[in-house]
């Protein structure tokens, strides 16, 4: 008996055959689903389907959108508490900052922030405090290679209350794109940007590497998906300001 050859990519299916949305009509039958719910509770997805190999690397990397939809990050920056980078990271919006005080929290078990920066003055006495077997599993670990550990912490933190961040998990990158309350212009201009991005991450793959984005979806918190064809609007479209 033949031994079944297994898949090195993940199964596509034909777009030909499903019925494809502008961004106005899918928007409206989204909203059908959320009626009741608060514009600021629910929100919208995308999907991006891509043609890739299932072991290749994956993309991951984080935006600031025009129209930010998270903005209620806690942040974390372990610097010197009376530093210059202390007072800008005050400044920008983060909710805890310092160093000995952060690191007796975080081994007593409390950890009330979403996410952890470390400015470059502070790396060594970061890791004798060894955080590391309590904030690795958490993915809360500040690192170099995520860009988590660095210099200009103000402008860093900015970008994170405002950022969102996005990475590939079985062939498919989601992302919270806006909130039920966007008019359908707020939410061009962010998919817009969220695309030009991935599209820029995905040319800088090495040219042995191929990942071609096969399909974009829509979604929100209680909405089934609804597969975009990449129009703003259809012949039959209801005005945008009727979604506003």
């Amino acid at each position: 008996q033949k031994k079944k050859k297994t898949r090195n990519t993940f199964i596509q299916y034909d777009l030909k055959k499903a019925e494809q949305f502008s961004l106005v009509d899918a928007m409206q039958y989204i909203r059908a689903f959320e009626v009741g719910r608060s514009p600021t509770s629910s929100k919208y997805e995308m999907h991006v389907k891509l043609r890739t190999l299932k072991n290749g690397p994956v993309v991951r990397n984080r935006l600031r959108l025009p129209h930010p939809v998270k903005t209620d990050l806690r942040i974390c920056v372990i610097c010197p508490p009376d530093s210059k980078a202390a007072t800008e990271a005050r400044a920008a919006g983060a909710t805890l900052v310092g160093e000995d005080e952060i690191f007796a929290q975080i081994k007593e078990g409390v950890i009330e922030f979403d996410r952890c920066l470390c400015h470059m003055d502070s790396l060594q006495k970061m890791n004798k405090a060894q955080l590391g077997r309590i904030l690795g599993p958490r993915g809360l670990m500040p690192n170099a290679k995520t860009g988590t550990v660095v210099k200009d912490i103000g402008g860093t933190v900015r970008n994170m209350v405002g950022g969102s961040e996005y990475r590939e998990r079985m062939g498919v990158i989601r992302m919270a794109i806006g909130q039920l309350g966007f008019t359908p212009e707020e939410m061009q201009r962010n998919i817009k940007a969220f695309m030009d991005t991935l599209k820029k991450d995905l040319a800088q793959l090495s040219d042995r590497i191929s990942k071609d984005i096969h399909e974009v979806v829509l979604s929100s918190t209680n909405s089934p998906g609804f597969s975009l064809n990449g129009e703003f609007r259809g012949a039959n479209s209801i005005p945008t300001q009727d979604l506003s």
